[in-house]
């Protein structure tokens, strides 16, 4: 009996020792975590580079883009894939005369010649003016207004270089078409790319029926001429 009541004194001690103790821990300060940035991490070095593509998808290295992200237009030139072309700037002029055409319909062939520089011969043109003509062809064509295709000659020359039926040889065309009306042009140099003027004029009466005017911006013609200067082809 001695023994046990012994032990329950030890016992009642040692629990009021434990009280005791976490009493104080209780009431020391709490040490809150402090966030310290950590001087050797930077962010712009430790994340993964981003990846520049062109618009064929190619990859493009960083200190390729870094050179050429200074020069101008190279947000358009970088564009992956949604760069416009000389075509979606002549569907705009191409809309502009029929807005205002007259005389002209369904009924009445007409031609595209090519459009020449206003300060130069008339008689000459580059790449940008042939390939306008060609544009302008197709999107007359759309309207349903008859298109007259006069490079087009009554043969097929086979040789080994291909099989050709256009011609630029007045020779080997048909002196007489059934056109009624020409679509013709000029352009107009400017420092950002080519003012164009556009019409649409009667063989007979040398009447303008329809006239448009726009604009095809630097990096538009550029992508043209650059396929004419590595030819070796005169520019204009």
């Amino acid at each position: 009996m001695k023994n046990v009541i012994i032990s329950l004194l030890f016992l009642s001690l040692s629990a009021c020792e434990s009280v005791e103790k976490w009493t104080q821990i209780d009431r020391q300060p709490v040490n809150q975590a402090v966030v310290t940035h950590d001087e050797t991490v930077n962010p712009s070095k430790d994340m993964p580079k981003a990846q520049y593509f062109d618009e064929n998808g190619s990859y493009i290295h960083d200190e390729k883009y870094n050179a050429l992200k200074l020069s101008s237009g190279v947000n358009k030139r970088f564009a992956m894939g949604k760069q416009r072309n000389i075509n979606h700037y002549i569907r705009g002029i191409t809309h502009d005369l029929i807005e205002n055409l007259t005389y002209v319909n369904e009924q009445t062939p007409l031609a595209i010649a090519s459009f020449v520089l206003m300060d130069k011969e008339l008689n000459k043109a580059g790449i940008l003016g042939k390939q306008m003509a060609e544009s302008f062809a197709h999107e007359i064509y759309k309207f349903g207004i008859p298109v007259i295709d006069f490079k087009t000659t009554d043969f097929l020359r086979v040789t080994p270089e291909g099989d050709f039926i256009l011609s630029r040889d007045f020779l080997e065309l048909k002196p007489n078409l059934p056109m009624e009306y020409i679509l013709l042009g000029t352009l107009v140099k400017h420092e950002s790319g080519y003012l164009v003027n556009a019409r649409i004029v009667g063989l007979q009466s040398k009447a303008i029926v329809a006239s448009a005017q726009g604009f095809l911006p630097e990096d538009i013609t550029h992508a043209i001429q650059g396929s004419e200067k590595k030819s070796n082809f005169t520019l204009e």
